[in-house]
């Protein structure tokens, strides 16, 4: 199999014997959001199949779509900070836009093999003035600590406009991008990228002497910590990669078969030695390294630094150098791999947000697209301008018109 060019530090992922199969997954029923981005208040009940929502720009569709990626950890699929999302109103004197009174809130019924649960997510309306900010999290009315809970029911995943250019941009996008896709397998993957970024902070803030650097062995405890986080989380993008590697190299259709590798030499170690070993290598060229870490003002080590690597399996051509007719398809077919990879392993596909994704498709790939989410049993929610784009569907999908943030069924 063709594998991304070669270089320093790739960890590439052979084929493997793997059989998918489609599982019905769990599905939104009802979804009711309140002063959220352009929506007052607005809710909508769906069924398992796919949801197509259509009108103009404008009028509210991506907006829906980044409330629903809220059901997931993390701050959505415009990455936008809490106090961002809240909906704003002209002011009395019509030039300057109030933030509402209320903060906003999600609150979805996800029903699926599993039962049925109430979940609802918003920003805390109790934070203080200049404090963090913080969201709270209910699911059946029980106030939860931190978001696990989200990625324990649901998994969420989405490809809007703006990912267009994934593998063109930084390594930081194609790194949150993997690390949504191993969330959906390993909950605690956000706790551990939490307490490496944490612990890394706190290190760089030592070196640059403004923490107390004269106690014995404080550098040696972050360096450890670092160390052992920073080895899982290579492990886990590993792991996910070679699994997901395996599904689309099995696949067929109209869509390219993306070859994946990870660049980085956490990941090389783990090819070479076992993870206890690889955390005391770790461990001890962070130490080595602090005079230099310190003059340049960041860590030259770590998972930080990693990159996914993707090619056009058929040529071994980087999806970086693939036009970008071809890029957007590479993202729709790990996407779709992702979604069969759950089916098998999990019994359940994602929950699949597709923003203005058919206008960009000819006709044949949109139609396997379509047939895809069909066999798969995803609830896919779609948005586009034009609803005869989606007409392929006819029955096997639920059209909603959007139109200055109300929404009707068609």
């Amino acid at each position: 199999m063709a594998q991304p060019r070669p270089g320093p530090n790739i960890v590439a992922f052979p084929a493997l014997s793997r059989a998918a199969s489609a599982g019905a997954g769990p599905h939104i029923a009802r979804l009711m959001v309140s002063d959220f981005r352009c929506y007052r208040r607005e809710a909508l009940e769906t069924d398992p199949r796919p949801v197509v929502l259509t009108g103009p720009n404008g009028a509210g569709k991506t907006n829906l779509l980044e409330a629903l990626s809220f059901l997931a950890p993390g701050r959505g699929l415009r990455q936008a900070r809490l106090g961002e999302v809240d909906r704003r109103s002209p002011s009395p004197s019509g030039e300057t836009p109030d933030v509402a009174a209320r903060p906003w809130a999600v609150a979805a019924r996800l029903t699926g093999p599993a039962g049925e649960c109430e979940i609802g997510t918003g920003r805390d309306p109790a934070a203080d003035e200049g404090a963090r900010e913080r969201r709270l999290l209910r699911i059946d009315g029980a106030p939860q600590r931190g978001l696990t809970g989200l990625a324990e029911r649901l998994a969420v995943l989405w490809l809007t406009p703006q990912m267009d250019g994934l593998f063109l941009d930084s390594k930081s996008a194609r790194r949150r991008f993997l690390d949504r896709l191993v969330l959906c397998f390993d909950p605690g993957h956000a706790g551990r990228l939490n307490a490496y970024e944490l612990a890394a902070s706190e290190r760089m803030r030592l070196l640059r002497g403004e923490g107390p650097a004269a106690q014995p062995g404080w550098l040696d405890a972050l360096e450890q910590q670092i160390a052992e986080q920073g080895v899982a989380i290579a492990a886990a993008r590993l792991d996910l990669a070679a699994r997901l590697g395996a599904v689309l190299a099995e696949a067929d259709g109209s869509f390219p078969r993306p070859a994946l590798a990870l660049q980085g030499e956490v990941e090389a170690w783990l090819g070479e030695m076992p993870a206890l070993a690889a955390e005391e290598r770790m461990r001890a060229r962070l130490a080595a390294g602090r005079a230099l870490d310190a003059e340049a003002g960041r860590a030259h080590l770590g998972p930080h630094r990693s990159d996914l690597l993707v090619a056009f399996e058929a040529t071994g051509v980087s999806a970086a150098d693939c036009s970008t007719g071809e890029q957007k398809a590479l993202l729709i077919a790990i996407l779709l791999g992702q979604a069969r990879l759950m089916a098998t392993e999990r019994g359940r596909p994602p929950l699949l947000l597709l923003d203005e994704i058919a206008a960009h498709l000819d006709d044949g790939r949109r139609r396997a697209l379509f047939d895809a989410l069909l066999a798969l049993g995803v609830q896919a929610w779609l948005t586009g301008t034009d609803h005869g784009l989606f007409a392929a569907f006819g029955e096997a999908a639920q059209f909603f018109r959007v139109s200055e943030a109300r929404i009707t069924r068609n």
